[in-house]
């Protein structure tokens, strides 16, 4: 009989996205797809009656974009945090290529969004809408894919969305933030400086984290500053302990309430958003709404500026020699991640919400604009990806091999 091998830890919950995120994205798209047909169905008077009823000083769709949506940017800032300082993006050399393949997809989308809405003041301000890439979406579908698709792409796609994450939250706070409330930003940073001391001191337990959490929620939503920045603020601060020589530190605070909210935030926050914010009803519409500066600059940002911007980074930094492509990944592979990089539903629609709050048309534009805009390249590059031929390349960057090892371990 052989000794027992070692005791196997727990999955990080990025590791652990790339089984369970799969799930969430195929009820985030059946959640989406429920909206649409709710909103077009006898029920849609219902269905947007509900979401616009006051429940405690907010509507039905403010809890949701407001409060739900925290726990999901709680969830976004430790992961961020717990990847950089301990993970995947903790050397520069595992920050590089995402990085780059990141910012190309995000400048890129951007620009085609700004070309086509220049001459107009009030949409311009949608230009961040179709800078986003949604996690779960895109990783539902190479799920689907299976064993077409290798594991280093996937943890590739997962580094950029995680990048991506980043850059979108540093957008709402610098670009979609209201007036400012000086005493409510006053307490939200006494509140915060109060955690960052109590991270500092040593305190481990996280009770009286969220409690102050909680508090420093209310004081971001009467601050001007949209309230799911507090999430992020308070993830920031969540004690990690820095494995050493292990893939991870399951005692560590920020690791337990990481996995503690992740299948809330898969199967709970994401769907209820999915289907509040996805439902457009088709009554009344034309096409000409298909070519006004919104929809275009959105679909056109997603389907065309994602793969343009991602692919030809990616391109440049392995040409230039500055990063090496993900292990047993062709180009064309490479390409068809590339597209799904314009899945940008949740993200998109978020940023879109508070680009144009005061305008319900220009809401529905962006809806339509986001759901064309990541249908085709949800689609496009769900074809591209069977169709690509598998890279036979056995030659492996040092960041490929660490990830191997990684996989591996756990």
């Amino acid at each position: 009989m052989s000794a027992p091998g070692p005791l196997r830890r727990p999955l990080s919950a990025l590791r652990a996205a790339l089984q369970s995120e799969a799930s969430g994205g195929l009820i985030l798209m059946a959640s989406a797809a429920l909206a649409l047909v709710v909103a077009n169905s006898r029920w849609s008077d219902a269905y947007f009656g509900v979401l616009k009823a006051y429940v405690g000083g907010l509507s039905v769709l403010h809890w949701v974009n407001d409060g739900l949506m925290a726990v999901f940017f709680l969830l976004v800032g430790l992961e961020i945090k717990r990847e950089v300082l301990d993970g995947r993006l903790r050397t520069w050399p595992d920050r590089v290529l995402p990085g780059i393949a990141a910012l190309g997809g995000i400048v890129a989308p951007a620009l085609i969004f700004v070309g086509i809405n220049w001459s107009s003041p009030e949409t311009l301000r949608g230009w961040a809408i179709p800078t986003a890439t949604d996690i779960a979406f895109a990783l539902g579908v190479l799920a689907l894919l299976g064993s077409r698709v290798p594991v280093s792409l996937k943890i590739f796609l997962t580094a950029i969305a995680i990048i991506d994450d980043l850059a979108a939250v540093l957008i709402i706070a610098a670009f979609y933030t209201a007036d400012l409330s000086l005493p409510m930003l006053a307490g939200a940073a006494a509140v915060f400086a109060v955690l960052f001391g109590m991270n500092k001191a040593g305190v481990k337990s996280l009770t009286p984290y969220l409690a102050l959490g909680g508090v420093l929620w209310f004081l971001v939503l009467k601050s001007g500053i949209h309230a799911t920045i507090a999430g992020v603020l308070l993830a920031l601060t969540i004690p990690l302990r820095l494995s050493v020589g292990k893939p991870d530190d399951p005692t560590s605070p920020l690791h337990k309430l990481e996995h503690a909210i992740h299948p809330w935030s898969s199967y709970l926050v994401l769907p209820v958003f999915g289907f509040a914010n996805a439902g457009v009803s088709f009554a009344g519409m034309t096409t000409k709404m298909l070519f006004d500066p919104v929809t275009l600059g959105v679909a056109l940002g997603l389907f065309v500026g994602k793969q343009v911007g991602v692919f030809g980074a990616v391109v440049g930094a392995v040409r230039l020699g500055w990063a090496q492509r993900p292990a047993h990944a062709g180009w064309g592979q490479i390409y068809g991640l590339a597209l799904l990089c314009g899945v940008g539903f949740t993200m998109s629609l978020f940023i879109g919400l508070l680009a144009f709050a005061d305008s319900p048309e220009l809401e529905t534009e962006t809806k339509i604009g986001v759901l064309l805009g990541s249908l085709s390249c949800m689609v496009l590059g769900a074809i591209v990806l069977l169709l690509a031929p598998k890279s036979d390349r056995g030659r492996r960057s040092g960041m490929d091999r660490s990830h191997a090892r990684a996989e591996a371990t756990a």
